[in-house]
């Protein structure tokens, strides 16, 4: 293997998860200090990413990246776009950086996201990785608010015919647990009688003889989402009406 950089070739990758009903985006802290006074200092957030390889294709760093995160190496990623504007890495700080990694000023990256279920734990979590509240980001370097927006925009545009709301849950979840994951990523409030007609006429989400374990109140019954029966049926309707 090759493991030498195309040094102006990258991958980015937007992790997101529902935590208590709100959308979240896992960032790496970035931090550079030269102790120079005509040097800026460094210390903000950037997505999770790398350098290709040049014995490595898109998709196989962007699953160097998932990997090192979750310890999987088969994950249901989506790339979503390109980014290879001539200005978007013109800032003091960023031109530092990139610097000090002795790559390229002009780079061009493909960005990716993935989904985590909001049940499953990352790998070393440490001081380095936080997640943060979409709605409330920190300060970010290169143009990673725009490629958040962006993945934000492109699962919105998918999530109503597309199963990518499933990624978010876990194996088994209540019809009330779904409401509210669609709820908070469109950011729409959905009428409960109709959403339950819609959701129990899809053969694909899949009743199971068990309930809540655990809960103050009332259980409610079990579902999961079945991959299978979803692919020989796929529709063209709406998981959901908006």
């Amino acid at each position: 293997m090759d493991f030498r950089k195309i040094d102006n070739l990258s991958v980015d990758c937007v992790v997101l998860r529902l935590e208590e009903n709100t959308l979240k985006v896992l960032l790496r802290k970035r931090a550079l200090n030269l102790y120079d006074e005509n040097s800026p200092v460094i210390d903000d957030w950037v997505l999770p990413g790398h350098y290709v390889l040049k014995s490595n294709n898109l998709g196989e760093t962007a699953n160097r990246v998932f990997k090192e995160l979750t310890g999987e190496d088969h994950l249901n990623k989506n790339q979503f776009r390109t980014y290879g504007n001539a200005a978007r890495i013109k800032s003091d700080k960023d031109l530092l950086w990139v610097r000090s990694r002795g790559a390229k000023v002009r780079t061009i990256t493909v960005a990716y996201y993935l989904i985590v279920a909001s049940n499953k734990d990352l790998l070393d979590m440490d001081d380095s990785l936080k997640w943060f509240k979409l709605k409330s980001l920190p300060q970010l370097g290169f143009d990673h608010h725009q490629i958040i927006n962006d993945a934000y925009e492109d699962i919105k545009g998918k999530i109503i015919t597309d199963p990518l709301i499933f990624d978010f849950m876990p194996i088994k979840f209540t019809l009330n647990e779904l409401q509210m994951a669609f709820e908070s990523i469109l950011d729409v409030e959905l009428d409960n009688r109709n959403f339950r007609k819609k959701v129990s006429s899809k053969s694909y989400i899949v009743p199971l003889e068990e309930k809540q374990k655990g809960v103050s109140k009332k259980p409610s019954r079990l579902y999961m989402f079945s991959k299978d029966v979803y692919n020989q049926v796929v529709e063209t309707d709406y998981i959901i009406n908006k």
